[in-house]
């Protein structure tokens, strides 16, 4: 395998960028496809984890072939959500800066439409958009694909639905002599009818990083609790990873939503994202997360596709998904680049007997973990309970002849004493507040 760039063929001005970049290795996809997008004239099918470099895979190549003096659409990339779009755009727009004369426009759904179409009144060789917002923008005849000469499916598998409903209108103004490249994580029966609907015969298929990254870079690890006691293990957990960045997986919006409120009543460094909060909110959520102003996401499987955020050290299963697809998504969010990550996922004994389904079906091993003891679990709380009271603001409106009261009562204990008191205090109280949760209702999952 090559151990360059320009071994694959990139040439000296998008070589010296990656330089510039720190990325001198390509990863086992990109030596891959890179070649194969240069040099040959076939669609491609390429099944590589997330997380493995699929953006420069196919990026930078495309950006090698546009033809800068044809103002056309030369390009189409199709991504299942916003947030992924927009970092496919700033990593080719990253990747392009030496060659200013390559255009490169985002139009994705979750933002006013009208500054999309008059950015589209300009030379534009690359576009990258959601199927649902460019269908739109077809139908108000505001972009012309007539002289396309690739379609890209990013994540395909994150977007089956999507492209059910819009992939017909946006090929209908593709021409057919088109090159089609599809980038999926996963293989099921829906992406497999989509390339045999959508792309040439005698398409090449290529697989990258399925062991390396499914199996070796991602620890995958299952306890089993209680319901009553599920909140606590979790909690216990995150306090041993203080500083690290992870995203906790919830299957609903009011699970994401209660359990969001649960971390902020701990003083967890966190935000929550779903499909029913508005596009701005989630922006500035992931904008937080990305930026490392927050340490914990809680997301839904939805609100989370295509989500691609670097050091992410683990990911948590608070309810086992429903396919395994799904388990590949939610694990792949860790482990980017080549880095080290961690899947915990929060069983119920009655969902222990799905693991080795898991494993059989997506060739991975779960290591089981023992649940924190009482003692330690109980401590944590103390821990957590200590943090809150330290971090509560002081009650400015308590009148000063009431607090000399509260005063006179400790005035003379020492710090320790005190301490030592509310700490007997506090673990001599019950604590039967945590509610029982549901154990969640179970589909049958999609085969690969």
């Amino acid at each position: 395998m090559s151990n360059t760039f320009s071994d694959l063929g990139i040439n000296f001005t998008l070589h010296q960028r990656l330089a510039e970049l720190e990325i001198t290795i390509p990863t086992d996809i990109q030596q891959k496809t890179i070649p194969l997008i240069l040099s040959e004239n076939k669609d491609v099918v390429a099944l590589a984890k997330t997380g493995t470099g699929k953006t420069a895979a196919f990026g930078l190549p495309l950006l090698q072939l546009i033809d800068s003096q044809n103002n056309n659409v030369q390009i189409v990339i199709l991504a299942p959500t916003r947030e992924l779009g927009q970092q496919i755009h700033s990593i080719l727009v990253s990747f392009s800066s030496h060659c200013p004369e390559i255009s490169i426009a985002s139009v994705c759904g979750g933002i006013p439409i009208k500054p999309q179409i008059e950015r589209l009144k300009g030379s534009t060789h690359i576009v990258v958009a959601t199927p649902g917002r460019l269908v739109d923008l077809l139908n108000r005849n505001a972009i012309d694909l007539k002289n396309t000469s690739y379609l890209v499916l990013d994540e395909a598998d994150e977007m089956v639905t999507a492209l059910k409903t819009d992939l017909n209108l946006i090929i209908q103004e593709i021409p057919m002599n088109r090159r089609t490249l599809l980038f999926t994580a996963t293989m099921p029966g829906t992406i497999k009818q989509l390339v045999q609907n959508y792309m040439n015969k005698n398409v090449v298929h290529i697989e990258a990083d399925m062991e390396t990254v499914g199996n070796q870079s991602i620890e995958h690890q299952f306890l089993v609790v209680e319901p009553i006691e599920k909140l606590d293990i979790l909690l216990h957990f995150l306090s041993s990873k203080g500083g690290e960045r992870g995203i906790i997986f919830c299957k609903t919006k009011a699970a994401v939503n209660k359990l969001a409120r649960n971390l902020a009543i701990n003083k967890f460094s966190s935000g929550a994202i779903h499909g029913s909060l508005s596009q701005p909110i989630r922006d500035r959520v992931m904008g937080q997360f990305r930026e490392g102003h927050i340490d914990i996401l809680v997301a839904t499987d939805l609100a989370a596709r295509g989500l691609d955020v670097r050091e992410v050290s683990y990911v948590v299963n608070y309810h086992l998904p429903d396919t395994y697809e799904t388990y590949v998504h939610r694990s792949g969010r860790t482990a980017r680049a080549g880095a080290k990550g961690l899947s915990v996922t929060i069983l119920q004994q009655e969902e222990v007997f799905e693991i080795p389904e898991f494993e059989e079906e997506l060739g991975i091993v779960f290591n089981e973990i023992k649940k924190p003891d009482a003692q330690s679990t109980e401590e944590n709380n103390t821990l957590l309970w200590a943090k809150i009271i330290f971090k509560t603001k002081p009650n400015r409106t308590i009148s000063p002849e009431f607090r000399e009261k509260i005063g006179t009562v400790f005035h003379h204990l020492t710090k320790e004493e005190l301490i030592d008191k509310i700490l007997a205090h506090k673990l001599a109280q019950t604590t039967n507040a945590t509610p029982k949760e549901e154990a969640p209702t179970r589909k049958k999952k999609k085969k690969k």
